[in-house]
């Protein structure tokens, strides 16, 4: 029978700094093996910590102040020291004293305090590793103070699990993109993104909830025209990016390989959709439509490309989500597109009191644009007119 003092020794805690301790503790949390990741501070003395006293500016140098840290426990059956230390390193850039990217102070040192050797010796021998592929790849000396915990304090209740409470923002990511365990990695091949439109995505080599989010809410579905690309902020050969690339996700609209517009963090569809249409239609008819909820003049231009059109769907401008059938099309002498039903689920509907009448809205269940109003009654026998702007629309001839 295991003594009480050694029936739990797999489960370990080591404490670890690597700057702003918001995005550290997500990904910590993020491994399996971990069973718990707590924002906090550590390795200062001569004053009460807290987070309004160690980002002081006169604590900014201060070599007695305390690190922003995250105390992880885990289970080493499961997750061994070795492997959540490489992921540490990996994490961050270990070659910066006392900062990590813009956020400069002694509370951003890099930073392991262990609680039982065996954890000191795997960091001792990790730097050694870490430090040659790392002079391989052109950077420094590693900064990484190396020592035992004397004492972790819990940070501020606003502070914990910050990125679940703060739903739209960002990942920072200061790494350096040099790993343990290297791969032949061809050179992402940019060549096509030089010419027309794209977007480009930057995504985290770790756990990003704000990346996972934007690709499960907002992205899963795109379908639009402008091809959209992911990419890791060290791959981005040959673009003209000018917007800071540490922070996942960032949003990049390119033309000709140059950065037109670009989004640091979550955005939600709405703001997505918004931005691409700035992007794709500029200030045009079509974007007084979709985001001014205008009107296009009757038999305009894109009226005529489209009344005629032979056997197909209309889509979404910006999403490419299927929205009308030629089916259901039929000419109603009114000068806009006339359906009398949209695909299944691909519209909403919204009450409009505008201009002294009570109408009702129609807008793409994908992007939220809008597309034009239903009329009660007025389609053939009885039915709805659907009552569509064309500018919004693009048509797809039906596969055969």
């Amino acid at each position: 029978m295991q003594s009480p003092e050694h029936a739990s020794t797999h489960i370990k805690t080591i404490v670890l700094g690597s700057g702003c301790f918001w995005g550290a503790e997500k990904r910590y949390e993020a491994m399996e093996g971990v069973l718990d990741a707590e924002s906090g501070y550590s390795d200062g003395k001569g004053f009460k910590a807290s987070y309004a006293a160690i980002t002081k500016r006169s604590r900014r140098f201060d070599s007695n102040n305390y690190a922003e840290v995250v105390k992880v426990t885990y289970n080493a059956n499961i997750l061994t020291t070795e492997q959540l230390l490489m992921q540490y390193f990996e994490s961050h850039d270990p070659t910066q004293k006392n900062r990590q990217g813009n956020d400069i102070g002694t509370q951003y040192r890099s930073i392991i305090l262990y609680t039982d050797e065996s954890q000191q010796a795997v960091a001792l021998s990790l730097v050694k590793q870490y430090q040659k592929l790392l002079n391989q790849a052109g950077f420094g000396e590693i900064q990484t103070q190396i020592k035992p915990l004397a004492a972790f304090y819990p940070a501020e209740e606003y502070h914990q699990n910050y990125l679940v409470k703060n739903p739209d923002g960002y990942c920072p990511d200061h790494a350096t993109g040099v790993v343990f365990n290297q791969k032949e990695e061809q050179e992402e091949d940019n060549s096509a993104l030089l010419l027309g439109k794209h977007i480009v995505v930057l995504d985290s080599k770790s756990y990003c909830p704000y990346c996972e989010k934007l690709k499960k809410t907002v992205l899963h579905d795109y379908q639009g025209s402008i091809p959209l690309h992911y990419r890791y902020a060290d791959q981005l050969a040959g673009l003209q990016v000018k917007t800071p690339t540490w922070a996942t996700p960032t949003i990049i609209f390119l033309e000709q390989g140059k950065e037109v517009y670009a989004h640091q963090g979550f955005m939600d569809k709405n703001t997505f959709y918004r931005a691409l249409g700035a992007f794709k239609l500029g200030d045009s008819e079509a974007f007084k439509v979709a985001f001014q909820s205008k009107t296009d003049a009757p038999f305009c231009k894109q009226y005529d490309l489209f009344k005629n059109t032979t056997d197909g769907v209309f889509i979404d401008k910006l999403s490419g989500a299927k929205l009308f059938d030629t089916k259901d099309r039929f000419n109603s002498g009114t000068g806009w597109l006339s359906f009398k039903q949209p695909v299944k689920n691909s519209v909403t509907y919204h009450e409009d009191n505008s201009y002294g009448m009570q109408r009702t809205e129609i807008r793409s269940k994908s992007s939220g644009i809008h597309l034009g109003h239903v009329f009660a009654g007025e389609g053939p026998d009885g039915r709805d007119r659907y009552c569509i702007n064309a500018t919004v629309l693009e048509f797809v001839p039906r596969a055969l």
